[in-house]
């Protein structure tokens, strides 16, 4: 498969699931959850998946594409984002009596939108890199190294990017490093458990597409998106 030329139907669907899985968590994560002792936001029951996603993309395409899909994903979520916000700025019908609970539900506060983009693109880019590097340097063995180790540096620089920016000052430094290892330990252990999934996917990908991309000669600028 020529990947300037031509998109397969794998690719699509593997990136359409992305964008999904990153939409979706942005709009449930205003709903806290309880596990056992853990308080957590519900995103966290889709959002690890978005990781998953992003080591296949990775693993199977290369860091190129990879780059590309994770752009992607950060333009369809600003779009969802200003949809919502300009639907809660219309005026509202005379009979309707939703307007708070639109509010209370999808608005959202300019700090907590600002932390959740800046830490999704810090987090999903780690996670390519590290995973793209890891790739070359074991020369494609040990798969579950790669998906596990670049989702942990990927999700716990995502969990102390968000929860920083987002609530420093406002919560105790003790209970910002909770949330943060908290969040952190829990999506991935959410990926590890995932692994076998992983294997899977990725194993039938590079069957289907007749493609393993190594990095080699890869520039890992994140803004180069034309390349």
């Amino acid at each position: 498969m020529n990947m300037k030329e031509t998109y397969s139907k794998w690719f699509v669907l593997i990136t359409a699931l992305f964008v999904t899985c990153l939409i979706t968590a942005n709009i449930i994560a205003v709903k806290l959850i309880q596990l056992g002792d853990l308080i957590l936001p519900a995103a966290v029951i889709i959002f690890p998946i978005s990781y998953i996603v992003g080591d296949v993309l990775t693993e199977v395409y290369g860091y190129r594409q990879a780059r590309r899909v994770i752009w992607l994903g950060f333009f369809c979520n600003l779009i969802a984002a200003a949809a919502i916000w300009a639907g809660g700025m219309l005026p509202a019908a005379g009979f309707w009596e939703g307007q708070t609970a639109y509010e209370r539900i999808l608005g959202f506060t300019p700090r907590l939108l600002a932390a959740s983009f800046v830490a999704y693109l810090i987090g999903e880019f780690s996670n390519a890199y590290v995973l793209a590097k890891m790739k070359i340097a074991t020369r494609g063995r040990w798969l579950w190294t790669r998906t596990i180790g670049s989702t942990l540096i990927g999700q716990g620089l995502d969990s102390a990017v968000f929860i920083t920016l987002a609530f420093g000052g406002v919560i105790p430094l003790e209970g910002l490093i909770t949330a943060m290892i908290t969040q952190w330990l829990f999506k991935s252990a959410y990926e590890a458990a995932a692994t076998p999934l992983t294997y899977w996917v990725v194993n039938f990908l590079k069957r289907q597409e007749r493609i393993d991309v190594y990095d080699e000669d890869t520039r890992f600028n994140p803004f180069l998106m034309a390349e």
